[in-house]
């Protein structure tokens, strides 16, 4: 069993990993990861820090392929959770390319706004309620969508969302823009 702290140590990895892709910095190292020279991603979906475009395809190695939309800002009703005075939803296709089923509820999608770590909105009222029908299995050659949310500030920020097929997958891919 791992120690207690392992959770923040895995924060904090996450953080960090989201601050380099999402800075100025020129992020090369481990960019196959992130899709930069996969022939699956769509050809101009690489921007200049090696994170993706909104919209943009990424096929993890298992055959699961993923693409996240723009950020669609919008108010949660007074019954979400947690309150926040604006969030932005995210529509995530999924595709199972690969060959085996895949659990939709091992798709891992976390995010930060501003370098810190975004608070997943639940909205029934507005239809946001994490991932639906997580218990059942995406045969291969077939797509679902997701819709999720996080909390973000009033004014626009700089949000990135990692993606990855599962928790224990060691690849992740992330979409930065402005929420």
């Amino acid at each position: 069993m791992a120690p207690p702290r392992t959770p923040k140590l895995l924060l904090t990895a996450c953080l960090l990993f989201s601050v380099a892709a999402c800075g100025g910095v020129n992020a090369r190292e481990g960019s196959a990861a992130m899709g930069v020279g996969n022939p699956a991603a769509q050809p101009a979906a690489a921007q200049a820090s090696g994170d993706l475009q909104f919209g943009a395809n990424h096929r993890f190695a298992s055959g699961i392929t993923v693409s996240l939309s723009a950020p669609q800002s919008f108010q949660p009703s007074p019954a979400a959770y947690p309150r926040s005075a604006r969030a932005a939803a995210f529509y995530i296709q999924v595709t199972n390319n690969g060959t085996d089923p895949y659990r939709v509820s091992a798709l891992s999608v976390t995010a930060t706004v501003a370098g810190k770590p975004a608070k997943q909105v639940v909205d029934a009222t507005q239809g946001l309620g994490g991932v639906s029908d997580a218990g059942k299995d995406l045969m291969p050659g077939r797509s679902t969508q997701v819709t999720l949310a996080f909390a973000v500030p009033s004014d626009s920020a700089r949000i990135a969302v990692q993606v990855r097929p599962s928790t224990g997958e060691p690849a992740v891919v992330t979409y930065c823009g402005d929420a």
